[in-house]
């Protein structure tokens, strides 16, 4: 058949809308798997060349590692048992190059790390790629995928013994439509069986007051600058893996996400307690898997993921009541796009040291081309007249992430209404964060730093 015209992408999500309507009414057995390849391979009209990589694809969609295999085996079980997605995310599927027209000339990693090498077509090397998933995009073969982590959670939703939260990136303001509220996404998971749903901005503002602190302890001379570590995955492994020098400027501190799995499981001390990441990339799905931070989030779904979830269990999000809570900050919210981070930091920076001597000037890059052209400059020449680096992996931040169901100029300026509609301008102003600080231990929020129960749990290392 002529391979131009297989819409792999299409063919993927198909799969996971079966697999997921499948197991939400407990249909998702070996016999189903059986049925679901012949149907997608007789609907796309698919030789048996195509054999290997149907299973492979209904394997990943399932958050199941590639086999290569021609039979299913042991997926059922393997799923059923499975509490977390391992590592690699990103994985390639073995054989489907040899189909590309373009297998001896591929070029799919222009920027981020020179991952891929021609073999013929690529070669994933987990020691340097940073997930960023723009190779899942970019190749048309769908010879390239990342795992899906949904069919996993099923398992737990239908336990009533677990209490799971849905953990939201501030960028998810707008995604499933310009009238969903975030009132109206809590009701719909709710509806799922998801205890709460809780704004990572929230714990956003919490590491926006620790950066800050760390800023106006560390930065002391005009030769200092500091890199924030908030938010980007793609930003902070790039700099640990190739620049690990400048790796040594950067701040310690948990991202967000990792900051509500661990909060979460601090205030609800039992082991039944499980936190669901959702946002825009493929790389906190990688991150989630860091041996540093592992066991904060046990699930990592993207909106487009969540979008095609909703649609298949017909959960109409227009017409459900808003559930309605105001859980962080405009600094909080508007993490989600290019200086979000930088003018949090700054709003708090300048109430607890407002005649610093040393004024904190920030330096914002966004996309992997500019995050590398910037750390290549730092290192080079580090005396630079900026002293506050936010760096995002994505072009618009991540509003522009890989996994995003709108365009990032509208998620943009949703984004910055989000943040106007909150009746909290800064952290410093958020009570939310003063209530899970006195929990933790903190009295005041400039002892951050000081508190080691805190200092663990907002630490990497």
């Amino acid at each position: 058949m002529n391979q131009n015209i297989v819409n792999f992408k299409k063919i993927r999500m198909d799969i996971f809308n079966k697999l997921v309507n499948a197991h939400w009414k407990n249909e998702l057995d070996c016999n189903f798997l059986d049925q679901l390849f012949n149907e997608i391979k007789s609907k796309y009209n698919l030789d048996s060349s195509y054999d290997n990589y149907i299973k492979d694809y209904i394997r990943l969609n399932m958050g199941l590692d590639p086999s290569g295999k021609n039979e299913f085996a042991n997926e059922i079980t393997d799923v059923t048992n499975l509490n977390t997605v391992k590592k690699p995310i990103v994985n390639k599927i073995s054989g489907l190059c040899d189909k590309c027209e373009k297998k001896d000339d591929c070029n799919l990693c222009k920027y981020e790390s020179h991952i891929y090498r021609r073999s013929p077509g690529p070669i994933i090397d987990h020691n340097k790629c940073v997930s960023c998933g723009k190779c899942i995009d970019d190749c048309a073969y769908g010879a390239i995928l990342d795992k899906i982590e949904f069919i996993p959670l099923v398992n737990m939703l239908k336990d009533k013994s677990h209490r799971i939260f849905a953990a939201v990136a501030p960028s998810i303001a707008g995604q499933f439509g310009d009238n969903i509220s975030l009132g109206k996404l809590r009701t719909a998971f709710k509806l799922m069986g998801f205890e709460d749903m809780v704004e990572v901005a929230l714990f956003a503002d919490i590491l926006t007051i620790k950066e800050a602190l760390e800023f106006n302890n560390l930065v002391k001379s005009k030769e200092d600058f500091y890199l924030t570590s908030c938010c980007c995955p793609i930003w902070t492994s790039l700099t640990e893996k190739q620049y690990p020098k400048l790796y040594e400027h950067m701040s310690l501190s948990i991202s967000p996400m990792v900051a509500s799995g661990r909060i979460l499981k601090y205030l609800y001390k039992d082991n039944n307690t499980k936190v669901v990441f959702i946002g825009p990339c493929v790389a906190k799905k990688s991150e989630a898997k860091d041996p540093r931070v592992e066991g904060a989030i046990d699930f990592v779904l993207t909106y487009r993921e969540l979008k095609e979830v909703f649609e298949t269990l017909n959960i109409n999000l227009v017409d459900l009541p808003s559930d309605d809570k105001d859980q962080a900050s405009y600094g909080g919210r508007v993490y989600a796009r290019v200086g979000g981070v930088s003018f949090s930091v700054k709003t708090v920076v300048n109430r607890i040291a407002p005649r610093r001597l040393i004024k904190f000037k920030p330096k914002k890059v966004n996309g992997v081309k500019q995050c590398k052209e910037l750390l290549d400059e730092l290192s080079k020449n580090p005396i630079v007249d900026y002293n506050f680096i936010e760096g995002m992996g994505c072009i618009g931040g991540c509003v522009g992430g890989p996994r995003t169901n709108i365009d990032k100029d509208k998620a943009t300026d949703i984004v910055n209404e989000s943040g106007e509609d909150s009746l909290i301008m800064t952290p410093f102003d958020n009570m939310n964060v003063m209530k899970i600080l006195d929990a933790l231990g903190v009295s005041d929020m400039e002892d951050i730093l000081e508190n080691k129960n805190v200092a663990k749990i907002l630490t990497k290392e």
